[in-house]
């Protein structure tokens, strides 16, 4: 394994300039992450400068096997942080060879969303709260309980310590110094309510830039839990019954809503939200209906409903920002398998540029 080891971490820039670069797509499940390699001639620092590429779309449910060519654009360049040094990781989306998107390809109509005059104004940010759970390989059960068992109940595991409470922390603070090395604005880890779940957070990032950051954060948390032998789950509710489920709580404010009189409105696009509720938990994740049930932290899933400080609401309103009169505001609805492109464009979308 030494002998690995150091051919893994082996230094390019002593021998070559030749580089490394991972291209990394979503795949047809939507929520899988794929990725393959290849060598540049030298370092790479825009995107625009990256070749574009190819692969098989009928190996990952999204192309027939008598037209299996998809091709891939580059739009995100990050260090990497398993090869490092002049070595990149590139998030893409993916077209058909005559230039479309696939239909899988959520990014392009958030960029176009994005790129309205009125949405570009208002400088939307965004701070995404992802939620995820570690699994036992063999059992897929989670990390530190026992196998076919159940721990104690929750309360002694929220951003707790100690060997019986906190189960994956190399895991969690490998991904963040990765995060951190690769240029991903990560903003903070921390244990959740459930023992073997934890969240991190992404952001403030300015609007497209919150899905590519999002998605390259859980790329990297893919491969780590990979080397860990852990397997990593989105799933919303892991584990039925008296145990908190696992969202990606997205917190969002505009231009408007950060200057003077911010709170009203923050409040008119709430009102925007409550009209679209459907529309929004239709794109907020598959299985939110196990997670949305009123209990838990969460609000039932077919009532919209707002509140300060109020975590069992759909959107939260902090007590900073109300004391303030401006600021942000959290939408707690998205479960942890959401599209962090959908999600934020569609929160965009529905408070700039959407007429009731």
């Amino acid at each position: 394994m030494s002998l690995l080891q150091n051919l893994a971490s082996l230094d390019l820039s002593e021998t070559t300039e030749k580089i490394i670069a991972e291209y990394i797509w979503i795949g047809g499940s939507g929520m899988d992450l794929r990725s393959k390699a290849r060598t540049l001639s030298g370092p790479v620092s825009d995107p625009s400068q990256l070749p574009k590429w190819n692969y098989d779309g009928s190996s990952t449910g999204q192309a027939s096997g008598d037209d299996s060519e998809v091709i891939l654009y580059p739009r995100a360049i990050f260090r990497d942080p398993f090869r490092r040094g002049n070595n990149i990781l590139v998030m893409c989306d993916a077209y058909t060879p005559a230039g479309d998107p696939i239909p899988t390809n959520k990014r392009f109509k958030a960029e176009k969303i994005f790129s309205q005059p009125d949405v570009a104004a208002e400088e939307p940010w965004y701070g995404i709260e992802q939620e995820y759970t570690l699994l036992q390989k063999d059992v897929k059960w989670p990390l530190g309980w026992p196998i076919g068992g159940f721990p104690g109940p929750q309360g002694p595991y929220y951003c707790a310590a100690g060997a019986d409470k906190a189960f994956g922390r190399e895991i969690v603070d490998s991904h963040y110094k990765a995060c951190l090395y690769a240029g991903i604005n990560i903003s903070g880890i921390n244990g959740e309510v459930m023992p073997g779940q934890w969240e991190f957070q992404v952001g403030p990032a300015v609007g497209i830039s919150a899905g590519d950051e999002l998605w390259v954060a859980r790329y990297i948390l893919e491969r780590i839990t990979e080397a860990a032998d852990v397997v990593l789950t989105f799933d919303p509710k892991p584990i039925q019954g008296d145990w908190n489920g696992a969202g990606a709580h997205t917190n969002y404010s505009t231009k408007s809503m950060r200057s003077d009189g911010g709170i009203d409105v923050i409040i008119k696009a709430i009102e925007k939200l409550r009209l679209r509720h459907k529309e929004h938990i239709a794109a907020y994740g598959e299985g939110n209906e196990r997670r949305l049930t009123g209990h838990h932290e969460t609000a039932d899933i077919n009532n919209f409903s707002w509140g300060v400080a109020n975590r069992g609401a759909s959107i939260r309103i902090g007590r900073d920002t109300e004391k303030a009169g401006k600021g942000y505001f959290e939408d707690r609805r998205p479960a942890s398998n959401m599209d962090p492109y959908v999600v934020t464009s569609m929160i965009a979308e529905t408070t700039i540029t959407w007429k009731p």
